[in-house]
C-alpha cells in the first residue's frame, strides 16, 4: 500500500478533530475526502502534509513512518493547494512560482514555470499582484505552485470552491488530464458531488472526525439505497446513528 493512516488523532485542547482513523491510498489512485464543514476533512490534510502534528497515529508512506523521511524528500515528493492558503499577495504570479520552485529545489526552473504556466494559462498575468486576482485566476495560480515540482503525491482541499461553474470546470478538466498523463497520487477533500464522481477512484465520507463510510462512487450509492453521490452524502451527514 502507498500511503497507510494508521489510528491518527488530533485534539485541540478539549476539541477532538480528527478521532483515531485509518485508510489506506493505493499508488496513483484518486480518493475523495468527503464530509460536512468541521468533521475534520482540512486537519486531516495538514498533518499528512506535516503541518499539524498528531496527536496520536501514524502516517505511513511506502512502509516508511513519514516522520523518518528527510523535509527534502518530502519536498520532492509532495504538494498542495487550497482556496484557503493564500500565496503572497503582494509578489506578483511569476515572483511567487519562482520563489516555490526555488524552495522545492526545481531544476531548469525558468523552463518548468513556462510550462506549467502555459498549461495553466496564467502567463497574461504574470506580472500582477496575487493579491490582485480574481477568485479563478488565484486558483490556477495555487494549482501552478502545486504542480510545480511535479509530485507524487497531491493533496488538495476543495481546489473549485467559490469558482463559477467555467472556471472549475477548467480545473477540473486540468486535474483530470494531468492526472492521465502522470504518476501522481491525489487525495481529494471537496463538497462537490459531480466532481467527486468525475476525478475519484474511490472517497473516504467523514463525519465528526470519525470515518463513517468508505468505497467506491457507485458502491455507496447502492449500499445506501441512493440515486446520486449528493444524496448518499447527505443522508450520511445528518444521520444520527452513531459509528
Amino acid at each position: 500500500m502507498f500511503i497507510q493512516i494508521k489510528n491518527l488523532t488530533k485534539s485541540f485542547n478539549k476539541y477532538l478533530a480528527v478521532n483515531n482513523i485509518n485508510f489506506n491510498i493505493e499508488k496513483n489512485n484518486t480518493v475523495g475526502l468527503l464530509g460536512p464543514n468541521g468533521c475534520g476533512k482540512t486537519t486531516t490534510i495538514g498533518m499528512i502534509l506535516g503541518l499539524v502534528t498528531p496527536s496520536k497515529g501514524e502516517i505511513i508512506i511506502e512502509n516508511k513512518n513519514i516522520n523518518e523521511i528527510s523535509r527534502d524528500k518530502i519536498l520532492k515528493r509532495f504538494n498542495f493547494a487550497s482556496p484557503y492558503v493564500e500565496l503572497p499577495k503582494k509578489l506578483t504570479v511569476k515572483q511567487n512560482l519562482e520563489i516555490y520552485g526555488r524552495l522545492y529545489g526545481i531544476e531548469n526552473l525558468n523552463n518548468r514555470i513556462h510550462e506549467i504556466s502555459e498549461d495553466l494559462d496564467i502567463k497574461k498575468f504574470f506580472t500582477r499582484k496575487t493579491g490582485e486576482l480574481s477568485s479563478g485566476q488565484k486558483n490556477r495560480v495555487s494549482l501552478a505552485k502545486s504542480l510545480i515540482n511535479k509530485p507524487e503525491i497531491l493533496l488538495l482541499d476543495e481546489p473549485t470552491a467559490s469558482l463559477d461553474p467555467d472556471i472549475g470546470d477548467f480545473i477540473r478538466s486540468y486535474i483530470q488530464d494531468y492526472k492521465s498523463k502522470n504518476k501522481i497520487t491525489i487525495l481529494l477533500a471537496s463538497h462537490n458531488m459531480n466532481e467527486v464522481v468525475r476525478l475519484c477512484d474511490s472517497v473516504i465520507m467523514m463525519r465528526q472526525g470519525k470515518i463513517i463510510d468508505s468505497g467506491t462512487c457507485e458502491g455507496l450509492i447502492k449500499k445506501h439505497g441512493r440515486n446520486n453521490l449528493e444524496e448518499t452524502f447527505l443522508k450520511l451527514a445528518r444521520s444520527k446513528d452513531e459509528f
